[in-house]
């Protein structure tokens, strides 16, 4: 598959973009969407978060205490944040609605680059497979981009450029023009996930294959998924989980063990597991071998050496 694709972006520029995972997790007794509404302005807030923050959105999934979505980014920090407009726009709801503040403090968003081509078909299976913690199948879930898949129909129905202003902030909640979207909604102005997923990146994925899609989907180790995805990013790690997550990383990318690489290739990998998992720079200098001090100038907590070379 082509993990890196040209895309025209929100902002009408072409650019080359990378896979990305983007989750939001409440805790345990967290319920962020309560009722059918809830689930509805939670898809409409990702998807006008994405214009926003210019990034695309491939397929996504709202249950009741949690929501993933797969983009397309053109970098890290346009995918941090990306997840961080949906959190706050959802927290201004949130607290509209139920006249409670503070409840998204117990939410915590992350976003991990996708690496490899396993990886990602993984991910991408994995987004709408959520529909089964909701006790739904997940063909029928109404609150995931699935449909959009492999459908190969257009979407019918009104299109948000045709709503007046008072429409658009009564349907879509935001106040943002949104007279360039090619977004439609349904007779029960539900958005019609056909129009604003990238459905191409997907079925390019799974070579266009609706059998591949569904085999991946249904054979799928979801502990292994939502370890990889979601708890391995926010739980700190003892050195043997993290260094086998480091070697698995080491050989999607060098096709080498960790002790085998090269320095310049160790600067390389050493920012991405920086920010992708809950590491610390002590674990870090243990697990590579490297001391201290150059693993802060590698991942930027302490400035570089005056001669602007890493001294090791």
């Amino acid at each position: 598959m082509k993990r890196t694709v040209l895309r025209q972006m929100p902002d009408g520029s072409v650019r080359y973009v990378q896979p990305y995972h983007v989750s939001m997790e409440g805790q345990e007794m967290t319920v962020l969407c309560r009722d059918d509404e809830d689930y509805d302005v939670m898809v409409k807030i990702i998807c006008v978060c994405a214009r926003r923050k210019n990034v695309i959105v491939i397929i996504y999934a709202v249950v009741s205490n949690h929501s993933h979505v797969a983009i397309l980014a053109i970098c890290q920090d346009d995918a941090d944040s990306f997840s961080e407009e949906i959190k706050r726009m959802y927290s201004m709801w949130f607290s509209r609605k139920y006249g409670r503040s503070g409840i998204m403090k117990k939410v915590d968003v992350k976003a991990i680059f996708i690496d490899s081509d396993w990886y990602a078909r993984n991910a991408l299976a994995y987004v709408p497979r959520n529909a089964l913690d909701n006790g739904c199948n997940v063909d029928e879930y109404p609150w995931s981009g699935y449909r959009a898949m492999f459908s190969g129909e257009s979407p019918i129905g009104l299109p948000v450029t045709s709503m007046s202003k008072e429409m658009k902030r009564d349907i879509m909640h935001s106040g943002d023009k949104l007279t360039d979207v090619t977004w439609v909604v349904d007779k029960d102005g539900r958005l019609i996930p056909k129009s604003f997923c990238d459905y191409n990146y997907l079925e390019q994925a799974f070579e266009h294959d609706q059998a591949f899609f569904l085999k991946t989907i249904g054979g799928q180790n979801s502990a292994e998924m939502r370890y990889r995805l979601i708890e391995a990013p926010r739980n700190r790690l003892t050195d043997n989980e993290f260094l086998k997550i480091v070697e698995e990383t080491s050989q999607r990318w060098f096709s080498s063990n960790i002790d085998q690489i090269s320095i310049e290739r160790k600067t390389r990998i050493i920012p991405y597991l920086f920010r992708t998992l809950k590491t610390t720079v002590p674990q870090l200098s243990r697990v590579f071998g490297l001391p201290r001090e150059v693993v802060s100038r590698i991942i930027g907590l302490s400035k570089p050496v005056s001669s602007g070379k890493v001294r090791f």
